[in-house]
């Protein structure tokens, strides 16, 4: 089984690509493909942009990238209660040009932060939606204060009843 997973995150050091590549890993028999978003750089959407330009070349590798995928993992990350630009760009030139971006594919939602908050907002947001771009979501989990539930030398969530919680949501996919 291909697992696609990402954090919704550019940043380089990115606890959601962590989050996701942790859960995508604990997929029984999966073939794992982490992307890294930076890869797909387009400019920033607009109708004026597109009528000049056509279909942005970054939006066309993020689907065609997708298209491989059996199963999605991906860890939103939230800026001030959002999608954080980069992402929501992205994501707005791909559905330009298939709707279908998530091709009616399993999907585990996940989301952190390094607050208490967890990114519930966003993952809250990126659920609901989630249907009309073709994602089926089997599960979405929040995981607060990642700094404090995250081992990165173990590579293990280390509080048990988060490290549940995401196990769970992985074993959907089965």
């Amino acid at each position: 089984m291909k697992v696609v997973a990402f954090g919704t995150s550019t940043s380089s050091t990115s606890i959601n690509k962590t989050l996701a590549s942790y859960a995508a890993n604990l997929i029984e028999g999966a073939e794992v493909t982490v992307l890294d978003l930076n890869k797909y750089n387009v400019p920033m959407f607009s109708e004026d942009l597109e009528k000049e330009i056509g279909q942005a070349e970054g939006a066309k590798s993020f689907l065609d990238d997708l298209s491989s995928a059996d199963v999605f993992v991906i860890s939103h990350a939230e800026h001030n209660g959002h999608h954080p630009a980069a992402y929501k760009n992205l994501f707005d030139w791909a559905t330009r040009i298939e709707r279908n971006v998530f091709n009616d594919k399993p999907a585990i939602f996940l989301a952190t932060s390094p607050g208490p908050g967890g990114a519930q907002s966003v993952l809250s947001a990126a659920a609901q939606s989630a249907p009309y771009f073709g994602a089926q979501v089997k599960a979405s989990v929040s995981v607060p204060s990642f700094y404090d539930n995250y081992d990165f030398e173990q590579g293990e969530i280390t509080n048990e009843e988060i490290r549940e919680k995401v196990k769970q949501a992985t074993n959907l996919i089965a």
